[in-house]
């Protein structure tokens, strides 16, 4: 029952062809004959992949429900979770807030506490500069009640003519020489007094004399007026505010010359009364009057004498003499200053100035009423027809 090599070759007819050909093909010592093989392996080949996709497509098709249920039920839960994570965001800004407000209250309470501290030193500051300042200024007033001045001395005087002067009236506590021009620039002032380093065209000095006792600095006011030396009345006052100059018994002068002495402008007015005290103002550095001063006469009656010495000549200059206005008053009342004349002058330009701006209209004549009898109005014939 087996088949043996060379039957089919021997079946198909008898001595058709010799068995030794055929036999060789199937030999084992025949050399291997190559075939070339067909290309319908490849068509199989892709009709297999054909059906492994179609087979993964019916499989996917079916299987397609499941996973868009599950996309959807994600979907629910990431609506969900949004949500619950919106709200818990919201939660944790609100503590955030919360946490901000209170460190700002915090801040803004502990900037107050710092601030009220701060004005509290300062206040404290200022109330114990404002104390020691009114402790100056107390102590300031008392010294100057106690101080005395004493002006046009001479250059050639010294703190032992001024003690021997004023030792009388009470114990001095200091003398202080004050006015003085150094002959060099170079030299302070204190220096020129202390080594009598005086400029040589200085001529007179002032100087304050400070007394223990505010009653002994009154006592000396008695000595206003003495002269001193030759051609020195020295000018005696209180160094306090409250000094003892008087508008009313005083005027002023001007158009004075520049190198003019206290002791010429008493010679001038002795005539017309009793001269308590000169003032010609001066340059503090160079000691030259600048050109004007006062007058302190002992009586008001003196003040109407010395107005007509006004534009009378000393030392070659024509000066000028006029009362002393109170400054007080003249802020108080500008307009009163003014002489009447000037006033009527104002009225009547303020009166033009209003007749020129304003407006006047004519009078209306009233028309005259007339004697004639009103006539009908006559009322035309379509009309009165129509309104039958």
């Amino acid at each position: 029952g087996e088949y043996v090599v060379g039957q089919v070759s021997g079946s198909l007819g008898a001595g058709a062809a010799p068995a030794a050909p055929l036999a060789r093909l199937f030999c084992a010592a025949a050399p291997p004959v190559l075939v070339a093989v067909p290309g319908g392996n490849k068509k199989r080949k892709r009709a297999e992949e054909e059906e492994k996709v179609s087979e993964d497509q019916n499989s996917s098709v079916i299987q397609e429900p499941p996973v868009k249920a599950k996309k959807a039920r994600k979907k629910e839960h990431s609506e969900a979770e949004k949500k619950l994570s919106e709200r818990e965001n919201a939660l944790e800004q609100a503590d955030e807030e919360e946490d901000q407000k209170l460190f700002q209250n915090k801040a803004k309470q502990k900037k107050k506490a710092s601030q009220a501290i701060t004005k509290n030193v300062v206040n404290s500051a200022t109330g114990a500069t404002a104390k020691q300042q009114k402790r100056k200024r107390v102590a300031d007033e008392t010294v100057d009640r106690r101080t005395v001045f004493v002006g046009n001395l001479p250059v050639s005087c010294t703190v032992q003519v001024l003690k021997s002067l004023f030792k009388k009236y009470g114990q001095i506590q200091s003398i202080r020489f004050r006015s003085l021009i150094p002959a060099e620039d170079t030299v302070s002032k204190k220096v020129a007094a202390i080594k009598h380093k005086v400029h040589p065209n200085a001529k007179f000095v002032n100087a304050y004399v400070v007394f223990k006792e505010e009653c002994d600095a009154q006592k000396a006011l008695k000595e206003n007026g003495t002269e001193i030396a030759s051609g020195f009345h020295i000018r005696v006052d209180t160094a306090s505010k409250t000094s003892s100059h008087d508008n009313k018994r005083s005027v002023f002068l001007g158009n004075l010359s520049y190198d003019i002495r206290d002791d010429a402008v008493r010679e001038h007015f002795r005539v017309c009364g009793d001269v308590v005290g000169v003032r010609v103002v001066r340059d503090r550095r160079t000691g030259l009057g600048k050109g004007f001063g006062y007058v302190l006469f002992e009586n008001t009656d003196a003040v109407h004498l010395a107005l007509k010495l006004n534009n009378s000549v000393l030392m070659g200059r024509k000066i000028r003499v006029q009362r002393v206005a109170d400054k007080r008053k003249a802020q108080k009342s500008p307009d009163q200053s003014r002489t009447p004349k000037d006033r009527v002058d104002k009225k009547k330009k303020k009166e033009k100035s209003c007749s020129n701006d304003s407006f006047v209209g004519e009078k209306a004549t009233p028309l005259k009423k007339s004697t004639k009898p009103k006539r009908l109005k006559t009322i035309p014939k379509s009309k009165a027809g129509k309104n039958k």
